[in-house]
């Protein structure tokens, strides 16, 4: 493998405490008891409405779905200055650019927040190309992304390899011919992840050595 597509939140980023509070925000809303890290995770999927109708127990229509939103991005955003990167990052992300190889970013987060928080980072030039999310609400796939997201960069699936922390970073790669590994840092548990059938490591460091043999 020759590049490396970047997931960003619960990969590169440990935001998991801001999520679950995001969550909760969303539940109180809704009249639903405030639920666990544990319990997200258990119920987590893509598209994101799936998870919230099993937490929130009903169906929801557009005019809800908006509403959930909202609800969770603008609490996620208050807390996305107590947020760190993930352990070993940026130190891994130096390691892979110096070895000649390359890597970019594609994140289902919206891409107006995603390019500063990266910057603020100090992390924008390690990647030859980021993307976020460009529609008002998400919560969607992310493979038709993921094709755009090479298609760009002009890169043959073949040598990419996608590293993330859900299932469907595993749906996207596998939909367009790409690698992927998993890391358990994030908001899926290591059962689902290896039900993928793809790599399942504990963090970001772990990831490239894997890589490397």
């Amino acid at each position: 493998m020759s590049h490396i597509v970047w997931d960003w939140n619960g990969t590169l980023l440990d935001d998991n405490k801001a999520v679950l509070a995001a969550c909760n925000e969303v539940c109180a809303a809704f009249g639903r008891a405030a639920i666990t890290w544990d319990e997200w995770r258990e119920v987590y999927a893509r598209p994101m409405k799936l998870s919230y109708e099993k937490i929130l127990g009903r169906e929801l229509g557009a005019e809800d779905w908006a509403r959930v939103d909202k609800l969770y991005h603008e609490r996620y955003d208050l807390l996305l200055h107590t947020c760190g990167l993930a352990m070993g990052v940026p130190d891994a992300l130096h390691t892979w650019g110096s070895s000649g190889r390359t890597q970019s970013l594609l994140s289902m987060w919206f891409h107006a927040q995603l390019v500063p928080t990266i910057d603020g980072f100090g992390l924008t030039e390690l990647f030859q190309r980021v993307d976020g999310l460009q529609s008002a609400v998400g919560g969607g796939s992310k493979a038709e992304h993921l094709a755009l997201h090479l298609e760009a960069q002009e890169l043959d699936p073949a040598d990419v390899v996608l590293i993330g922390d859900v299932v469907d970073d595993a749906d996207a790669a596998k939909a367009v011919g790409a690698q992927c590994v998993l890391v358990t840092t994030g908001a899926m548990s290591r059962t689902a992840l290896q039900a993928t059938g793809f790599p399942v490591t504990d963090s970001v460091p772990d990831a490239l050595t894997l890589l490397a043999d």
